[in-house]
């Protein structure tokens, strides 16, 4: 099959390491093999169940944490079989098991597209054992992938921003579509003032001025009558 990085999509990370390992204590090596036997028949639960007990025994070694980590794996349970990677890579002092536990990690964090930890997984993994073409495939892939998912975040809080703003300004217009409809309707509940028609303190004014000036004409014409009647009185004729 192909491996050329820009062809076909193909993990060897994905292939993980299973090749049986050799136990030291007696109850850990059988509880082991017991594991790997229902590992084969792909029954992970159970093969789950075995590693663990044999991760239980005292002074247990790191291969039971490493194949229980193959278990979980297979099971689609990324995050519980990185914690079980990173174990088993720590417990190692062989350079070789070592370097398949942090590959496996590697895998582990890369099915759980976490692309950080698994470059570093990787990188950990080549500083041990640079031969490992699948480690070198898979942390070129696991470079590009991150790539894509930083562009991809980008994009998202742009997106994000672009909508807060829009939504800020259609509120804007909202408050000001409010109150133009308020302005309106205050101005349409306010009598009109109609042509040819006065106020009442103008009419008040008006009726207060005309009594005042037919006061001040009734008092004048009493006035020229008294003078009349003198003047008439006293004309000989």
């Amino acid at each position: 099959m192909k491996r050329g990085y820009k062809g076909k999509i193909l993990l060897f990370g994905f292939m993980l390491l299973m090749t049986p390992l050799v136990m030291t204590a007696q109850d850990e090596k059988e509880y082991i093999r017991k594991g790997n036997r229902l590992y084969k028949k792909s029954e992970y639960s159970g093969s789950e169940a075995m590693y663990r007990r044999a991760q239980s025994q005292e002074r247990s070694t790191a291969d039971a944490g490493f194949n229980l980590g193959d278990a979980l794996y297979k099971q689609g349970r990324f995050s519980e079989a990185a914690t079980e990677f990173d174990r088993a890579s720590e417990g190692y002092e062989d350079p070789v098991r070592k370097a398949e536990g942090f590959y496996n990690l590697g895998n582990a964090f890369l099915k759980d597209q976490k692309y950080k930890e698994s470059i570093e997984a990787y990188i950990n993994s080549l500083k041990l054992k640079p031969d490992n073409t699948e480690a070198k495939y898979n942390l070129a892939y696991a470079q590009d992938q991150l790539k894509k998912q930083e562009e991809q975040q980008k994009q998202q809080d742009q997106k994000q921003q672009d909508q807060n703003k829009d939504k800020s300004d259609d509120n804007q217009q909202k408050k000001e579509e409010q109150q133009q409809q308020q302005d309106q309707q205050q101005d349409q509940q306010q009598p009109e003032p109609q042509q040819g028609t006065m106020s009442r303190e103008d009419a008040k004014r008006l009726l207060e001025a005309l009594s005042a000036a037919e006061k001040r004409t009734q008092e004048k014409v009493q006035q020229e009558k008294v003078k009349g009647a003198k003047t008439r009185v006293i004309k000989n004729w």
